[in-house]
């Protein structure tokens, strides 16, 4: 899967990954590969990744929106 975490300023990260861990409005939720298409919000909280080597990494955010499709995620963050 492909993540990109992009904030106003700047590109966070973008990279190949293997699970996502988001801090949905209604609780955290994980995306995994082939996961359903969809458009969520997201509230203040950490979202934490792990890289197709294996390594663990978050970051947190203010709040934002998520997109996922086609094994792309798309978040946008503030």
């Amino acid at each position: 899967m492909t993540l990109r975490i992009i904030s106003t300023e700047d590109i966070v990260f973008q990279g190949e990954v293997k699970a996502v861990t988001l801090p949905g409005a209604l609780g955290s939720f994980t995306v995994l590969p082939r996961h359903a298409a969809l458009i969520s919000t997201l509230t203040a909280g950490v979202v934490a990744y792990t890289t197709a080597d294996g390594g663990e990494h978050t970051a947190g955010i203010g709040g934002g929106l998520v997109d996922v499709e086609n094994d792309v995620i798309s978040v946008c963050i503030y």
